[in-house]
């Protein structure tokens, strides 16, 4: 029974092992819609732009709180260490009060004496309560707070989108260097073969030592192609990492291939179903115009009175004794209650063009929602056609890659029976490589005209 008992301990232990190592094999592993999830929870662009919000929807609580009641208390402690005094005529104090007043005897009833009404100690502490009842300003103010509050959500939405753009290009530029690679590397693996036959002629006394060394510098620079790949593929991953917010010094992988987002794109063009109005863009004007409005409303209700209530409550004590808490100290208690009402007179205009300068900041931001509306149209009607004629151009590569590499395999078995010599095959291969390298380059930028596209019309 123990053994069985530890069998099934070191069994369990196993699991969690490969589990663990399964996660860890994975981790660098993304899709594309993998690698823009990871890249909206570690962006640093993002994490300013959600913080943003936060300090927005702070801003709004700290708007309405004007409105709310308002709570102040205050208490003094003062001690007069000079008593200050005053000259009194003592003809109006009784002879009788002179003692206890410090006046000589021998003082002219028709004299002065110097006399202090002041307490050397004194006390107060108080309470009060405020209450906004009407101000037109922060009527208005509450309203803004909430439309600020969209604007920037709406621009960590913007922020997304520009994200998942930049990852999707730079995903795309790693699949389109690994698809050059990919075909670099066939290319090499031909072009040895070739090699080995032609100096295994050479050593037969059948080819020409310039056949030989013609050979081995298409080897050459067949390796210098997948060098070159190779470079642009880790310069590729460096930019995804980045844009990804991913750690540099970890390795990427990718488990999606070109033709997942090249033949949807061949198959059907985008771009029906545009909406203006939901676009990012065209929303941003819009708050914008309503951020205006607002703030025309607000210099507006500058010329309405405000009116508030409030209600103070306090205590207060004086006399010689520095223990103002004692037993023997009195408090004096005193209360008010009231309205406060301010009513604007005049102010020599400044309310007028505060106003009027209001007015165009709304008449430019009306402006600037048409040349948004614009803007859409003209940016959807163009990446249209740069679709189209990416599409066009991609479908005439494809051609000519696939004609060239027709071109060059019968250039390859002409060469073998002699008929075709080495430096017309090399100027082939030459060709072929171009073709293909059009052929990469066009693929390029139908993705990255499809993610234009897709942009344009609001729905990347």
């Amino acid at each position: 029974m123990k053994k069985t008992t530890k069998l099934l301990l070191k069994l369990f232990a196993f699991l969690l092992v490969s589990s663990s190592l399964a996660a860890q094999t994975q981790q660098g592993s993304f899709s594309l819609e993998e690698a823009q999830q990871y890249a909206m929870e570690n962006s640093y662009v993002l994490h300013n732009t959600r913080q943003d919000i936060t300090k927005a929807q702070k801003e709004v609580w700290k708007t309405i709180t004007i409105g709310l009641p308002q709570v102040s208390g205050n208490f003094d402690y003062t001690k007069n260490v000079k008593v200050p005094v005053q000259p009194f005529p003592v003809s109006i104090i009784p002879k009788e009060y002179w003692p206890d007043l410090g006046i000589p005897d021998d003082t002219p009833a028709d004299g002065l004496f110097p006399l202090s009404f002041s307490p050397k100690y004194n006390s107060n502490f108080g309470v009060t309560v405020s209450q906004l009842i009407f101000d037109g300003s922060y009527i208005v103010g509450v309203g803004s707070s909430q439309i600020y509050l969209n604007l920037a959500k709406q621009a960590h939405e913007k922020t997304e989108i520009d994200i998942r753009d930049a990852v999707a290009q730079a995903y795309y530029m790693v699949l389109i260097g690994l698809e050059n690679k990919k075909v670099m590397e066939e290319n090499l693996e031909n072009t040895k073969k070739l090699y080995t036959e032609t100096k295994a002629y050479y050593d037969n006394g059948f080819r020409e030592e310039q056949d030989v060394d013609q050979m081995q510098l298409m080897v050459k620079n067949a390796e210098n192609e997948i060098l070159k790949a190779d470079r642009e593929i880790t310069v590729a991953k460096v930019v995804l990492k980045y844009t990804m917010g991913y750690d540099m010094e970890q390795e990427v992988e990718l488990t999606d291939d070109v033709r997942k987002f090249l033949n949807p794109i061949l198959a059907s063009r985008n771009g029906n179903g545009f909406d203006i109005s939901g676009h990012i863009d065209y929303k941003l004007a819009n708050t914008n115009y309503q951020v205006s409005e607002k703030l025309l409303k607000l210099e507006k209700a500058a010329y309405l009175p405000t009116l508030s209530g409030f209600y103070s409550y306090s205590k207060m004590t004086f006399g010689n004794n520095a223990n103002v808490f004692s037993s023997d100290v009195s408090w004096f208690p005193s209360s008010m209650l009231g309205l406060q009402l301010s009513v604007p007179i005049f102010n020599s205009g400044q309310k007028m063009f505060k106003v009027q300068q209001a007015k165009i900041d709304l008449d430019k931001a009306a402006t600037e929602r048409r040349l948004a509306e614009m803007t859409l149209q003209k940016d959807y009607l163009t990446a249209k056609a740069d679709m189209e004629s990416a599409v066009e151009k991609l479908e005439n590569d494809i051609e000519n890659r696939d004609l060239a590499e027709k071109i060059l395999d019968k250039s390859k078995i002409k060469f073998n029976n002699g008929i075709t010599s080495s430096t017309e095959l090399s100027q082939i291969e030459t060709q072929y490589i171009q073709s293909h390298g059009a052929y990469i380059s066009s693929t390029l930028q139908v993705l990255q005209a499809d993610l234009k596209l897709k942009k344009a019309i609001g729905k990347l």
